[in-house]
């Protein structure tokens, strides 16, 4: 039997080093190319999330533009330690209203929720996006575990003051949960100092719309 003797080439250093280095090429190439892929694709997740979530909280009807190119992320360091993203709603160039995703502490960790408004500012629909509070007891917050969170509708600066802008163990008009009276409190406090950030921001002016700094925020709060 003849032996087919291998060529020399494939001996020498630079063919391996060679070799080596393309496979490591191909093998970068089907990461990256995962990787992309993935990112895609839970982007494309967030997007139907916050989509969901706007259609529940705006009118579909009070709006014809797309909230979610036209958002914003502005700081208000007064009201949240976190920027708070403001999806403003237009009926041709007329501002409607606005969605505003903002982030606030509760008891078990922090709580993203999403505000609607109408153009004065009168709650449309909150809810929740995300939390850490406790199953069963807290988490009452869910539209899908109890009515609370509907409480909000039609609650304004204008027609609710801010004694009754907390729950009713405190003064206010809101409801707390048995047993878990920090978790309400702390998202009745989140929503009316989102009714307070839409107002700093409308009252700049449409024609400010994302060009506003923590800078003019705080002012826009201080002249109020």
């Amino acid at each position: 039997m003849t032996t087919i003797a291998s060529p020399k080439y494939r001996e020498r250093l630079a063919y391996q080093a060679m070799l080596l280095g393309g496979v490591c090429y191909l093998v970068s190439m089907l990461l990256i190319g995962g990787k992309l892929s993935t990112e895609q694709l839970i982007e494309q997740h967030i997007i139907n999330d916050q989509l969901m979530m706007l259609e529940q909280v705006l009118p579909a009807d009070s709006y014809n533009n797309n909230p979610l190119t036209e958002a914003t992320l502005i700081e208000f360091p007064e009201y949240f330690k976190e920027p708070v993203k403001i999806l403003p709603a237009k009926t041709g160039n007329q501002l409607s209203g606005a969605a505003l995703i903002a982030t606030t502490p509760g008891w078990g960790g922090d709580m993203q929720f999403i505000v609607g408004l109408d153009e004065l500012g009168t709650v449309q629909g909150v809810r929740v996006i995300s939390h850490k509070e406790t199953p069963g007891l807290a988490d009452k917050i869910e539209l899908s575990k109890d009515q609370w969170i509907l409480s909000f509708n039609g609650k304004s600066l204008g027609n609710t003051s801010k004694i009754q802008w907390a729950v009713e163990k405190d003064g206010g008009e809101f409801d707390q949960f048995t047993g878990a009276t920090i978790t309400p409190r702390a998202l009745v406090n989140g929503v009316y100092d989102t009714l307070q950030v839409y107002q700093t921001w409308r009252n700049q002016g449409t024609e400010t719309m994302g060009t506003l700094t923590t800078e003019t925020a705080t002012r826009g709060e201080s002249s109020q």
